[in-house]
């Protein structure tokens, strides 16, 4: 109802849009001022995805920037948030989390705009040099999300999204369950996706060849609870 409402100011026009966000208080300590910013930064976050705000429209344009220069396309941006938003909701997150996972995972590769197109572009394989260019992109993400006050909740994120559950991913080496739950799920979800595209180098792994290497990858790459949950609860649900 209230996005369908105008105002007429005569020479210009107002279009209506309520945005709500929202937090509990679970333990007594925690002070009535931590819950009302908690609460707006929920609500901050809300706007980015919503369609008919003014942050929307700046997440449309950094999103548009970010795709042009990473070569990613929107298709697949679409499918990983999908993919990330059903895994949230199989673990039961909290609205507010689910929207954060949809968040990071459409940014994650955001650090990818500072990295050399010709990288960026090659066909064959990388020197040392170049990949070592490319796994700087998740802490220039982290940067890019830090320097805003909106994206800030989600810069770790989109830090650990290429941290591996053995600890020989980067760019810290966390292990295990020191990754935050969020990125484990958007690394999941980019490799499948990954896995299952047409790259020019390579033709993609057929669905079931891309679903088995996930579960052999539990336990060294992945996260095995989620990698399971993955491929049996969402993948193949039914």
């Amino acid at each position: 109802m209230c996005e369908s409402t105008v105002i007429d100011l005569g020479s210009r026009t107002i279009k209506m849009s309520i945005s709500i966000g929202h937090d509990s208080k679970n333990q007594n300590e925690t002070s009535l001022s931590e819950i009302i910013k908690n609460a707006e930064n929920s609500m901050r976050r809300r706007k980015l995805l919503e369609r008919k705000s003014v942050r929307s429209d700046l997440m449309a344009s950094i999103k548009a920037t970010m795709l042009e220069k990473s070569h990613e396309t929107a298709e697949h941006a679409e499918r990983l948030v999908a993919l990330s938003r059903a895994i949230g909701q199989e673990l039961n997150l909290s609205d507010d989390k689910i929207f954060d996972l949809e968040l990071a995972t459409t940014l994650h590769d955001i650090g990818k705009m500072g990295i050399d197109q010709q990288i960026l572009l090659k066909v064959g394989k990388l020197t040392h040099a170049e990949w070592d260019e490319i796994k700087k992109h998740p802490e220039a993400g982290y940067r890019i999300a830090q320097a805003t006050s909106e994206l800030m909740p989600i810069s770790d994120y989109i830090l650990s999204h290429h941290e591996r559950w053995d600890g020989n991913g980067y760019p810290q080496g966390l292990k295990g369950e020191a990754i935050p739950l969020l990125a484990r799920i958007i690394n999941i979800v980019d490799s499948y996706d990954a896995m299952t595209e047409d790259r020019p180098y390579r033709k993609g792994m057929t669905h079931e060849d891309a679903q088995a290497e996930i579960l052999k990858c539990s336990g060294t790459q992945f996260d095995p609870e989620i990698a399971k949950l993955f491929v049996f609860k969402v993948l193949n649900k039914g």
